[in-house]
Parts: C-alpha cells; structure tokens; sequence
C-alpha cells in the first residue's frame, strides 16, 4: 500500500512541474524567447552540446545548475574552450581579464535566480558580469533552470531571490553577510553584498540569440 501511494504521489508531482515547465515555457515563447522544456536532465545537456564547436568560447555564469549537469567537463570533452574566471591559480588581475572576455564569448550558460509563469526572468548579481551577459555580448545566451525556479508572478519571483537564492548563494561563497545566519535577505550594507544589480528581463533582448530551457527536476537555488 506504501509503495502504491508513494508512486501515486510521485505521478501527481510529476504531472504537476511538468504542466508548470510547460506553462512557463509557452508564456517565455510569448516574450519572444526561444524556449523548450526538457522532462529529463540529460535531453537538455543534449541540446546545450549543439551548440557547442570545437574552439567555441564558452563561459559560465557561477551556475551550480550548470554543475550539477556537469556541464563544464561534457563542454570542454565536445572541444569547447572554458572561460574560468574561478579556475586555480588566478590573481584578482586575471580573474577580471577572464571576467571580460566572457562577455563576448561564443556561447555563455548560466541560470535564473527565478522565472515566473509570466515568462520572465528575474536575476541578481553582485559584480553585475553574469546580467550584462545575459542582455548583450556573448553571440548565443543559454539559460537553464530546473522546475523549482518558476514562480507565479513578479512579486514572488522576488520573494524567491530574497529567502531562497541570495542567502543560499552567500552561504555558498562564505560571505559575512547577515542573510548567511539569518537565511533571508536582511538588505546589508556590506561590501560582500551580493545583490548589487537587479535584472528583469520581460522580453528576450532584441540583439541576443537567447535560448531558455527548462528541466522537469530541482537544480541549483
């Protein structure tokens, strides 16, 4: 009977972020985005490689999704060049070399801190390199994002940044910030803030070739 119930609740969750990943696809297509929806994790890596040239300049903007993907390593085995501003070795000098050259890369993969229904994407940043990114530089923009980061609207597309996104974030990079202990944004002051820019996107740039997949699957915060 356990069994029974938990396949059943399984069934019902499954049908329910699929029928929201489909939603919000259909709303991003509105807005002019190029836009799909992936029910298993490896179908969208799959796609992403398309796009992905031997000496293809490829960067990435700090996304853990991209991580859990194994993005990096499957780009670099398909003969891609990873523009690591986090690679070991690097002085502050270099990092931001590396940082700027990322934004006239070839292909520039990152997420969304949130994507409400509407089909549009809200994101922070604290030095602003991965949202400049996303609106204009790089020749194709790939955002992808797993179910948990679709919201059902513009307010509690923030509400997600601020309780979810931002302090996970912070917590990640071992920031002083009060959110780190708090676990919510508490609006600091402090030179670690990590939320210095704000970006919505309502509609897909009108100069950047720029796809948005969705994976039926919880990845990154």
């Amino acid at each position: 009977m356990k069994l029974e119930t938990d396949r059943f609740v399984c069934e019902m969750n499954h049908w329910h972020t699929q029928t929201l990943g489909h939603k919000t696809v259909e709303a991003l297509k509105r807005n002019r985005f190029d836009a799909e929806f992936f029910d298993k994790p490896e179908d969208a890596v799959k796609k992403i490689l398309e796009f992905i040239k031997p000496g293809s300049r490829v960067a990435f903007g700090g996304s853990q999704t991209a991580r859990q993907l194994d993005l990096v390593n499957k780009v670099t085995e398909a003969g891609g060049m990873v523009l690591d501003h986090n690679a070991i070795g690097l002085t502050d000098g270099e990092k931001l070399e590396v940082m700027r050259q990322q934004q006239v890369c070839d292909v520039f993969i990152c997420s969304s801190n949130a994507i409400s229904l509407q089909g549009e994407l809200f994101n922070i940043d604290g030095h602003g390199n991965r949202i400049s990114a996303m609106v204009f530089g790089p020749k194709k923009v790939i955002v992808i994002a797993g179910v948990n980061k679709i919201c059902s609207d513009e307010a509690a597309s923030w509400d997600r940044i601020h309780t979810i996104a931002a302090p996970v974030n912070m917590k990640r990079l071992n920031r002083p910030n009060p959110c780190t202990t708090a676990g919510v944004c508490k609006d600091c002051n402090l030179i670690s803030r990590g939320c210095n820019a704000y970006l919505v996107l309502r509609k897909k740039p009108s100069l950047t070739d720029f796809s948005v997949y969705i994976v039926n699957s919880e990845l990154g915060f």
